[in-house]
């Protein structure tokens, strides 16, 4: 058995211990002597009686880690606690003072970027100012109205309405060629990033865009026949370089609204280009339509009409000294025939306008081996070769149809490579300005147009290369990445939108700082109620202040190739906004947006009405029985 022995050690009791009770008692003194006392026994055995008594016991907190004196640490968490409370009423006196802030009526700042592509993009899409006919109630401009109620009816030779539709830039001219190209590019746009423009609120409204504009298309010919003999190629009229003083679209500087004046309607019997261009836009808005079976079938009905008449009709639009070679010239239709098959393709499955599309003579005749050509690989109403060369490199990536299709679609699939290669400062194809725009147009006035076409076929087809699981693209020997796309593409937008020189924003109504006298007769003629004559808007025209009614989104000609820009009204080539430029633009914001939605591209929507390449294997036989 064992004690506990008061000095902390163990004392061992023998019952067979035969000592006596004193001479344990002198044993244990014995012991406790010779043991060595610590310092806190010692401090008993020497102190007196009185001392023990006068003397308060310390007290101490003991933290696991560490002892501490209980007064020093009450003292240090009333500090710490202290401390808090000042610094916190401290923070709550800065937050009850008022600031000054800016006014909530500020515009914003121009910072291009993922979260600025919605909003740039909601006011680029607003077109109404464009718009002909009688406009929506909803369209968002006050200062429009009905406008050219009598298209088409007014002219003798005629006799039908072509009311509707858009005008092509700032005078009151409906081009049927740059309208067609506009709607192709935002069906194209639709039908690529559909979930991008849900995600922002804005599909309905480029639908709604999209089918003002085809439904016009479809009153420019017999769309309910299968074969047609003519097509309106233009309804008013712009040249003033015979002199005389008729009044027309140019001579006369009013509001839409407010024509009074005769607007001739001028047809064609043998246009290859614009019976295929066409085509191609009533092609494309049937896939974006296609939910609707009845206006999709209508839409691809239409599309057969035209692209068999142009076919069939070979020749440009365009003759010399007509209008439309003044201000729309063709320059050729082969490219059309090439674009407006690869839609029809996609829209209706038939293999026959593949063919046509990738023909090695339509190839040749429509310049795809000029590579030495100052054009080459620039996208436009005019040239849509490139376009071209694009969607069908997307058939190849994705569905590869093979023989006898995947010799001249490896040539465009190529050609598109080098088209790309084309776009990058290191290879000295298109010279950039100090301040970064590349001059696709060599220098020439309204620049943008041409940028805005790049910025989108670079970033649709880095799309494509991500989705087809392709890392880049060679230019030659060296292999680039598909950012190195996209980055060329953000340039170029960012330029647009305030990063240049000027930090001017080239989109109206965008920034802080954009073109206020834009070139348009609407825009420049104060809503006031107050009709002014064919001359009488002039004084508007030629005044240095700022336009009173804001087109909020139109995108302006641009900047010079030294990255000036003069904000007058009389300069067209600065401050004219189009219809074609902004088509781009709206396809350039929307492939660059990033916004919450699987990034990307839709795969699978174009090919909608494309029957498998490959037939399917038959079943297998039924089983045998005895």
């Amino acid at each position: 058995m064992f004690g506990r022995d008061p000095w902390g050690g163990p004392l061992e009791i023998s019952n067979a211990d035969s000592a006596t009770d004193d001479d344990r008692s002198r044993d244990l003194d014995r012991g406790a002597l010779m043991r060595q006392l610590d310092e806190t026994q010692q401090s008993w055995l020497l102190a007196g009686p009185g001392d023990q008594a006068g003397k308060k016991k310390k007290k101490y907190v003991d933290l696991g880690c560490m002892v501490l004196d209980r007064k020093i640490f009450m003292w240090t968490v009333g500090t710490i606690l202290g401390v808090g409370l000042f610094i916190g009423f401290v923070m709550m006196i800065v937050k009850l003072v008022p600031h000054k802030r800016p006014p909530p009526s500020s515009p914003r700042p121009v910072h291009p970027g993922p979260p600025q592509g919605p909003h740039v993009l909601q006011r680029a899409t607003i077109w109404s100012f464009m718009s002909a006919g009688p406009l929506p109630k909803h369209n968002g401009v006050s200062w429009r109205g009905n406008s050219c109620m009598k298209d088409g009816l007014s002219d003798s030779t005629v006799r039908k309405s072509l009311v509707g539709g858009f005008y092509d830039a700032g005078d009151a001219i409906k081009f049927n060629y740059p309208m067609a190209w506009s709607m192709t590019m935002l069906s194209w746009s639709v039908i690529e990033y559909k979930a991008k423009y849900e995600a922002i609120g804005e599909l309905d409204h480029v639908k709604e865009l999209i089918k003002w504009g085809t439904d016009y298309l479809l009153k420019t010919f017999n769309s309910s026949a299968d074969t047609i003999d003519r097509i309106v190629a233009q309804v008013g009229v712009g040249d003033t370089s015979k002199g005389g003083a008729q009044p027309n679209d140019h001579y006369c500087w009013m509001r839409p609204e407010d024509i009074d004046y005769p607007r001739p309607v001028t047809e064609c019997h043998s246009c290859s280009d614009l019976a295929s261009e066409m085509a191609a836009a009533l092609a494309a808005a049937s896939i974006v339509f296609k939910d609707s079976k009845t206006y999709s079938d209508k839409l691809v009905r239409g599309a057969k009409a035209l692209y068999k008449f142009g076919r069939l009709q070979r020749g440009r639009y365009s003759p010399n000294g007509s209008d439309q070679a003044i201000f729309y010239n063709s320059t050729s239709y082969w490219d059309e025939f090439v674009w407006g098959g690869a839609w029809m393709y996609f829209a209706t499955g038939n293999n026959t306008y593949l063919s046509v599309a990738t023909a090695p003579g339509m190839a040749k005749h429509a310049g795809a081996y000029w590579l030495d050509s100052p054009n080459y690989g620039v996208f436009t109403w005019d040239d849509k070769l490139p376009g071209a060369q694009v969607l069908l490199s997307r058939l190849r990536l994705f569905l590869s149809p093979g023989y006898p299709y995947e010799e001249i679609l490896r040539t465009f699939h190529n050609q598109t490579d080098n088209v790309m290669c084309s776009y990058l400062p290191m290879y000295n194809s298109f010279n950039f300005t100090k301040g970064g725009m590349i001059q696709l147009n060599h220098g020439r006035p309204q620049p943008l147009q041409y940028v805005v076409n790049a910025a989108f076929l670079a970033s649709l087809y880095s799309d494509y290369l991500d989705a087809a699981d392709t890392p880049g693209w060679y230019c030659g020997p060296t292999f680039y990445t598909t950012e190195v796309l996209r980055k060329f593409a953000r340039s170029q937008l960012d330029y647009v939108l305030g990063k240049n020189p000027l930090k001017m924003s080239y989109v109206v109504g965008f920034g802080n700082k954009y073109p206020k006298r834009a070139h348009h007769r609407g825009a420049s003629i104060p809503h006031n109620g107050v009709k002014y004559g064919c001359k009488g808007g002039f004084k508007w025209r030629e005044t240095k202040k700022p336009n009173p009614n804001i087109l909020i989104g139109a995108l302006v000609a641009g900047p010079d190739r030294h990255d000036g820009f003069k904000d007058v009204r009389t300069n067209y080539n600065y401050t004219e906004p189009t219809l074609a430029a902004n088509a781009g633009l709206v396809a350039a914001l929307i492939s660059l947006t990033n916004v919450h939605v699987k990034s990307g591209i839709d795969k699978n929507t174009i090919f909608s009405a494309v029957p498998p390449m490959f037939p399917t294997p038959p079943p297998p036989p039924s089983a045998w029985k005895p």
